[in-house]
């Protein structure tokens, strides 16, 4: 679907325009809740109970490796 980054090269002009435009398609479904909201390498998960929550995370990071992208856990909070 989309051309494979491994890396994100901010020194291009218009990569990180280019880089949300694929993670909002990506969590589209999610974001359309109001429970996903992504900024360029930031998503943030918002929901009243901590079971949904781990549910949407699982959602987002699933999502993320099938397109194949990665979560660094340790940033997690």
């Amino acid at each position: 679907m989309f051309t494979t980054l491994t890396v994100m090269f901010f020194g291009l002009t218009n990569l990180p325009v280019t880089f949300q435009t694929i993670i909002n398609e990506i969590l589209k479904n999610l974001v359309s809740t109001r429970k996903v909201v992504s900024f360029i390498n930031n998503v943030l998960v918002e929901t009243e109970e901590d079971e949904e929550h781990d549910e949407v995370v699982e959602e987002v990071v699933r999502k993320l490796i099938e397109n194949n992208l990665y979560v660094k856990l340790e940033k997690y909070k």
